[in-house]
């Protein structure tokens, strides 16, 4: 099968204000993004691959492709940890084309293919005489969220190879999904979204508009009480409100946000604007009341959910790796969609943070919940047994649910599709970092740019045109809204500009959000944009109850930590000296003046009126938040109490 949609990432919306660039017109060519690529494809994936190898996941394939009983290894969902890391390997496969990889590739997609059933289901979990019945426990049993997965693989190499065996096992499988629930068929929902972005893509890329047909009726039957009762309440299903009447995302994290991209995914391909302001309307709501300072969603452990408007308890705070994913899955429809910068800047704050705080430094450990509070050491997890998922005192090199590597492992392999986009006349640059661009317009002009900047930790963005254009390109490039001024530079002259925005977007806004240069580019022309990099504090909204009377800090775009490791002792009675601002300490650490405060109890309960001790104010080292708990166990925390 050949793709008749353009060659793009995983996104490639028919229609929509700013379009995606070509697949391959994008490339990384260093800095913090393109270490952590390269990294991504010499380790992440074989770390990923040799456990799926190691546990069993894989092996699932090989049992139920012999017809015979076996015993399945892992929960219900563990096949779509297999079709996330056929994702990331097709989306590498497409930037490096490495041989031994592509080898690696074919070996596990032809397991995968000898399982499939011959009327196209495919599930090694469900469907055999010895197991449970297909499509017998859609509220847990997760079959459609692993097809999903597979979709999503299979348009990844649709997308960078045109064609190939994993693809045909997809329309078949989606062929297959369209005869079960599509029009006429059964009414049913599945307990997690994430079959409904898939199918979309698949329509997409097929041309076959059935895919983006049942995706829709999954849409609108989501929110009628399809699923059953469980004690978490309909709510964790997002099947409590028809998506349309909802005003902000609830229940479980990861599948409000998966059921909001493919939300949006529908309502764009078929002219929804009804629905499309929904997802706004619920953005919105939940990044102004719902959202950690990292960008992070979800407060609650025990059923992976959303609080309550500003219940975010940065010690408690769940924040898992796949949610942060999830949330940029929908900002960036959105930004397509709309053009709005309100949306990358929150892509920008979830990538440094929420994202990229789950990796440890060598790509073969992860956190899957991600806490703002560390309040004990914890131990360091053994290098070769499985964890419990929400370990959270140091990165674990895998988990019993471990959707949260092969999350990231595909998104850092396709992680440059959300830094730049076109329109018929001009090219958008929203993410910064070290790339090239080579594209042509639709409207026939060549965008191609050098970009370099020392992102995140420095602020210039040098912009190089490396060809010459021919006719006028405008050039535009996002002002980060955490930025209080900025000064762009261009052939003809240079200009101030005034920035500090609201970063939800849902408060009076002033400054510009971007800065555009109109231009018939020659080579070697250079456009500048600097803006100020300095450490700054941040207030929490007063009705976050769990963190009133603090501070934390940022820079950039990154939010810092006070680390035990850096302070030489527990974090937990340190407090900030009144008055004190943080000060720049190098490219990557800020500095803070803070006191040591000492309570001497002098009843039985912690209440009343204690004895209270500070010492004199010291100057601490803060790092990056994203960093924390690479030198091994410490306690950590964000928000620091003012004396």
């Amino acid at each position: 099968m050949t793709t008749t949609s353009p060659s793009t990432g995983p996104v490639s919306p028919t229609t929509s204000r700013l379009r995606p660039l070509p697949h391959g017109a994008l490339r990384l060519t260093g800095g913090y993004w393109g270490e952590w690529q390269e990294r991504n494809g010499s380790v992440v994936l074989r770390h990923c691959e040799d456990w799926i190898e190691r546990i069993g996941w894989a092996g699932n394939f090989d049992g139920a492709a012999t017809g015979e009983e076996f015993t399945h290894a892992g929960i219900e969902f563990v096949d779509s940890e297999v079709y996330k890391l056929l994702e990331a390997m097709a989306w590498e496969l497409g930037r490096t084309g490495d041989p031994e990889l592509a080898e690696r590739y074919e070996r596990l997609v032809d397991r995968v293919a000898a399982a499939q059933d011959d009327d196209g289901y495919l599930h090694t979990a469900f469907g055999r005489p010895w197991q449970r019945p297909r499509w017998s426990d859609l509220e847990w049993g997760h079959e459609l969220y692993c097809m999903g997965h597979l979709i999503q693989a299979a348009v990844a190499r649709l997308r960078t190879a045109g064609s190939g065996g994993l693809v045909d096992v997809a329309v078949r499988v989606a062929d297959h999904l369209v005869g079960v629930f599509g029009d006429g068929g059964r009414e049913a929902v599945c307990g997690h979204p994430e079959i409904e972005p898939a199918l979309v893509e698949l329509g997409r890329a097929t041309g076959d508009h059935r895919y983006v047909r049942l995706a829709q009726l999954f849409i609108d039957r989501r929110g009628n009480g399809l699923l059953g009762p469980i004690a978490f309440g309909p709510e964790y299903f997002q099947d409590d409100l028809p998506v349309r009447q909802a005003g902000v995302w609830r229940g479980h994290a990861v599948r409000a946000m998966y059921l909001a991209a493919g939300a949006v995914d529908v309502a764009v391909e078929t002219g929804d604007a009804e629905l499309v302001a929904a997802v706004e309307r619920q953005w919105a709501n939940t990044v102004a009341t719902r959202t950690y300072l990292t960008g992070a969603m979800g407060s609650h452990h025990q059923d992976e959910s959303f609080g309550a408007d500003f219940e975010l308890p940065p010690d408690r705070e769940y924040g898992e790796t796949c949610a942060a994913i999830a949330s940029n899955m929908v900002s960036w429809r959105l930004l397509l969609e709309t053009g709005e910068s309100k949306y990358a800047d929150l892509i920008e704050r979830t990538l440094y943070n929420a994202m990229m705080v789950a990796p440890r430094e060598d790509g073969r450990a992860f956190f899957y919940a991600n806490t703002m509070h560390q309040r004990v050491e914890g131990a360091a997890p053994p290098e070769d047994d499985l964890s419990a998922r929400a370990l959270s005192s140091l990165r674990a090199p895998w988990f019993e649910v471990s959707c949260c590597p092969t999350n990231l492992a595909r998104t850092l392999a396709s992680v440059e599709s959300v830094f730049a986009t076109m329109t018929d006349d001009g090219l958008q640059l929203h993410q910064y970092g070290d790339y090239d661009v080579d594209a042509t317009l639709p409207g026939g002009a060549t965008a191609a740019f050098r970009v370099c900047s020392g992102w995140p930790t420095a602020g210039t963005v040098s912009v190089e045109a490396t060809a010459a254009s021919g006719t006028p390109v405008a050039l535009r490039l996002r002002v980060p809204s955490w930025a209080s001024e900025a000064v762009l530079e261009t052939p003809d002259g240079t200009r101030s500009v005034d920035g500090a925005r609201s970063v939800d977007g849902t408060r009076s806004v002033h400054g510009e959000d971007t800065v555009t240069v109109v231009r018939t580019f020659a080579v070697g022309d250079r456009v500048t944009l600097t803006v100020p990099v300095a450490a700054r504090l941040t207030v929490p909204d007063p009705r976050i109850d769990a963190v009133r009377g603090t501070v934390a800090v940022e820079r950039g775009p990154l939010v810092y930590a006070l680390e035990s490791t850096d302070l030489g002792r527990d974090v937990g009675d340190v407090v900030v000296q009144p008055g004190s601002d943080p000060l720049d300490d190098g490219p990557d650490a800020v500095r803070m003046r803070v006191r040591q405060r000492t309570v001497h109890r002098v009843g039985p309960l912690p209440y009343g009126d204690p004895d209270v001790q500070e010492t004199e104010p010291e100057t601490v080292r803060l790092v990056p938040y994203a960093t924390w708990g690479n030198r091994g166990p410490s306690t950590m925390r964000v928000f620091l109490p003012v004396a």
